[in-house]
């Protein structure tokens, strides 16, 4: 009773929000749609203009995202902690020269995702150039921070959307589906499981924000839309808490990558260590804000590349080896990998040791230099790739005139798994060489990782001297 209370103080504090949801509206349009939702919003990939950005923003344990389109709109989902009252998020976008919020998207009213939502409103609307419209599930919180998002949104004359399942957002050439919360609300109107849910789509690449959808919503969104799900980037639902990220879920989203948002010292053990090894099992690498810093995902429509502060493991067992970095950190980002549609292709920053994505120039047994190119990737074996791993291969090629002694080279995947040539292994001249996945006995020709799962959907195109 006191949610379906707060629903109605919505409507009598704020007076913007229509109950039909926003379908489709912009800013300045006179009236919500007064038809239902639809259920399948999600469109064929269209040819991509322009760049996507997606970036996480460092905020501790919380969560903060900046979208900027291709044409210049602007999105912000969610803005941090109560605890720091939006600043690391307005640091972030006036370092960007960011004056005004289209969209401001509240994912769900919990404290730690509307931190900032009254002092971000109080400066677009005072010194910037103001926020569009604000969409928000509809379910209300009982705290003081979201007392002051509605005194904000009511002083400043914003419009707010009460947002449901099947609306839209226009946001130029880059469509961006709401997939929930669904109506009626699931798990007695629970905020986490009733998260706005968006797929941006950018081309051939999307990202998935879920806010803090658990178990049910997830279960809900794998129900209802299947591989419609399926996405290049994920957001770990609930700053990987256990409850989130499920095996189905997972499962069905197929992410190339995943970025969590939470604290470096979470006080919930944030992300665990059950959600990173669900991650490590399907070789997804992961980027933490915590250790990796702001995290930027840039697309042009078919590749994306993600960017960093810091670099830090990807290999999500691994990620609590990386250093600490504190939010509101000042600085850039550099590249650190770039996902493709034939694989993932590393970009090496180290000057001292780097290497050109298709080759590697090495030394033959006469001293004289010659090329190991990559001949050929097959990342998707026939079948089952758990049950056909020695289908799923990278050959190489010495196209040189000598003959060339490779023991010692290592490769490696995006989750940082590696193999090293064995010792002695040489290739004929324009001979080939291929590293297969599974198990077997090496010959000639044919080499065996031995690995337990699928490789070569992360593979990175990457390749060096184990001695540096």
């Amino acid at each position: 009773m006191f949610l379906s209370a707060g629903r109605a103080r919505i409507l009598l504090v704020v007076g913007l929000i229509f109950l039909a949801g926003c379908g489709g509206a912009v800013p300045g349009d006179p009236t919500a749609s007064d038809t239902e939702p639809e259920t399948s919003p999600t469109v064929e990939p269209q040819p991509a203009n322009g760049t996507l950005e997606v970036h996480y923003i460092n905020v501790g344990q919380s969560v903060s995202t900046l979208i900027i389109g291709p044409d210049g709109d602007t999105m912000l989902v969610d803005t941090g902690h109560y605890n720091d009252d939006g600043e690391y998020v307005l640091e972030y976008l006036q370092a960007r020269d960011i004056t005004r919020i289209d969209h401001l998207v509240t994912s769900h009213n919990d404290a730690d995702h509307i931190g900032g939502n009254a002092a971000v409103i109080e400066h677009f609307e005072t010194e910037a150039d103001g926020i569009g419209a604000i969409y928000d599930p509809g379910i209300a919180a009982s705290t003081q921070t979201y007392e002051e998002y509605l005194d904000a949104v009511e002083t400043h004359d914003v419009t707010l959307y009460e947002t449901r399942e099947g609306d839209t957002i226009d946001f130029g050439t880059t469509d961006i589906a709401v997939l929930g919360p669904p109506d009626p609300y699931l798990e007695n109107r629970a905020r986490n499981e009733n998260s706005i849910v968006l797929k941006i789509t950018h081309g051939e690449t999307s990202f998935l924000l879920s806010g803090d959808a658990e178990d049910d919503q997830e279960a809900y969104l794998v129900d209802t839309y299947g591989n419609q799900l399926e996405s290049t980037v994920l957001k770990a639902g609930h700053h990987g808490s256990s409850s989130s990220s499920n095996e189905p879920f997972l499962d069905t989203v197929a992410p190339q990558t995943v970025v969590v948002s939470s604290a470096y010292d979470s006080q919930y053990g944030h992300p665990t260590e059950t959600v990173l090894q669900r991650f490590a099992d399907r070789s997804i690498p992961a980027f933490w804000t915590a250790t990796h810093g702001n995290t930027v995902f840039v697309s042009n429509g078919t590749a994306v590349s993600v960017q960093t502060q810091q670099d830090a493991p990807t290999e999500p067992t691994a990620l609590r080896d990386g250093s600490s970095i504190p939010p509101g950190t000042a600085g850039g980002v550099t590249e650190r990998l770039l996902f493709t549609g034939d694989g993932t292709t590393t970009v090496d920053t180290d000057d001292t040791e780097s290497t050109d994505s298709s080759d590697e120039e090495t030394t033959s047994d006469d001293g004289s230099a010659t090329t190991f190119e990559i001949a050929d990737i097959n990342s998707d074996a026939e079948g089952d790739d758990r049950e056909n791993l020695n289908d799923e291969y990278v050959t190489f090629q010495n196209t040189g005139e000598q003959p060339l002694n490779i023991g010692g080279l290592t490769l490696e995947d995006a989750a940082d798994h590696s193999y090293t040539f064995p010792e002695g292994t040489t290739v004929d001249p324009q001979a080939t060489i291929t590293v297969r996945t599974g198990s077997g006995t090496n010959t000639d020709t044919d080499l065996y990782w031995s690995s337990r799962s699928p490789i070569w959907q992360q593979w990175r195109r990457h390749c060096h001297h184990s001695d540096g």
